[in-house]
C-alpha cells in the first residue's frame, strides 16, 4: 500500500484529525540516509509528523520546516513539508549508536536530548511565521503536543510510530494528529481522553492491517467521525511547488540557544542495531483552553 493521509472531522467539526501511513517515505529516507535504528525511528517519527502538518495548511505554496536541536548525540532533526503531503528531511549525525532504554526500547530521547523544537511557516506572507518551544521529552509526538498547545494555542494529540524488521529495514510507520476547536464541549474532550487512555501503539495497529482510516475509526468512531479527503504522501527532495527553506536562501531566526537554521537536502552515513519504543502524550482543554495533561505511553514490539 503506498503512502497516504487521511482528513477528517468529528464531533459536528469541534474535531479535526489526520492520520498517516508512512512505510514507504520512511524507508526511502533510511536508505538515502543509511540512518541507524533509533536515527530512523526519530527521523520516521518527525516526516509523519511533518507530511501531516503540512496536510493542513491550505495554500497550494505553503511550506513549513521542523527542526529539532538538542544536545543528544543525534544533534538534530530537519523535516521540510509542503501542503501536497511531500516531505524531506535529514538528521545530523544519522550513524549514532545507543544502548536500548530502561525499557528496552530505540532510546530516542536520548539521541535527541534536551533542547529546543522550532517550526517556520511559510504560507506566502511577508515574513515566515516562527514558533518554539522547548523540548519536554525528546520524543518527538510529546514535543509537537506541547508546541502546539504552547506556540499555537492549539490542544492536540500527537500519537507517531515506526516499527523496524530486524535487518533494520521499516516494517511499519505513520501517526495520527487531533486538534480540538475552541469551542468543544466537555463531554467531547472526556470521550477521546478515554479512547485515548485505552488505544495500542500505532505501529501494533498498523501492523495489524489497519488503515489511516480504521486508525482514526479506533480514535473517534462513536464520535461521528466524517472522512474529507485523502491525499498521496511521499518523501520528494524537490517541491515543485516552490522552493523550500532547506534549500533556498531563506535564514530562519536563531534558536535561543544561538544554534542557527541549518540548510541541506539530502545526505548519507550508515547505520546498525534494532528496537523500538513510542511515546504519545495529550493536552486537551475546554473553556479557557484548560491544560490537563494525560501521559499515554505505549511501545511497540521489535520483530
Amino acid at each position: 500500500m503506498s503512502d497516504y493521509i487521511v482528513r477528517a472531522m468529528a464531533a459536528d467539526s469541534q474535531i479535526r484529525a489526520f492520520a498517516i501511513t508512512s512505510r514507504e517515505l520512511v524507508e526511502q529516507a533510511r536508505q538515502i540516509h543509511n540512518t541507524s535504528p533509533v536515527a530512523t525511528a526519530a527521523l520516521g517519527r518527525t516526516l509523519s509528523a511533518g507530511a501531516m502538518m503540512g496536510a493542513s495548511m491550505k495554500g497550494e505554496k505553503d511550506l513549513l520546516t521542523i527542526q529539532i536541536r538538542g544536545d543528544g548525540p543525534l544533534g538534530g532533526i530537519v523535516v521540510t513539508a509542503d501542503s501536497g503531503a511531500n516531505v524531506k528531511g535529514y538528521v545530523h549525525e544519522p550513524a549514532v549508536l545507543l544502548p536500548a532504554n530502561a525499557k528496552g526500547k530505540l532510546d530516542v530521547a536520548g539521541a535527541v536530548g534536551k533542547g529546543m523544537l522550532q517550526v517556520i511557516k511559510d504560507l506566502g506572507m511577508k515574513e515566515p511565521y516562527v514558533g518554539q518551544t522547548t523540548l519536554q521529552t525528546g520524543e518527538i509526538a510529546e514535543d509537537l503536543t506541547y508546541y502546539f498547545a504552547t506556540s499555537e494555542q492549539i490542544p492536540s494529540s500527537v500519537g507517531l510510530g515506526v516499527l523496524l524488521n530486524r535487518d533494520n529495514a521499516v516494517r511499519q510507520a505513520g501517526g495520527f494528529l487531533i486538534q480540538l476547536m475552541p469551542y468543544t464541549e466537555e463531554k467531547v474532550i472526556e470521550t477521546l481522553e478515554s479512547r485515548l487512555s485505552g488505544l495500542h501503539s500505532v505501529t501494533e495497529l498498523l501492523d495489524r492491517g489497519l488503515s489511516p482510516e480504521e486508525l482514526l475509526e479506533e480514535l473517534l468512531g462513536d464520535l461521528g467521525l466524517v472522512v474529507s479527503d485523502t491525499l498521496p504522501a511521499a518523501f520528494s527532495c524537490i517541491f515543485s511547488a516552490a522552493a523550500s527553506p532547506l534549500t533556498s536562501g531563506f535564514r530562519a531566526p536563531e534558536f535561543i540557544s544561538g544554534s542557527s537554521f541549518s540548510k541541506a537536502a539530502c545526505r548519507s552515513s550508515s547505520s546498525c542495531m534494532g528496537l523500538f519504543s513510542r511515546n504519545s502524550f495529550m493536552l486537551s482543554a475546554s473553556s479557557f483552553w484548560r491544560l490537563s495533561v494525560l501521559n499515554w505511553l505505549t511501545s511497540t514490539v521489535f520483530t
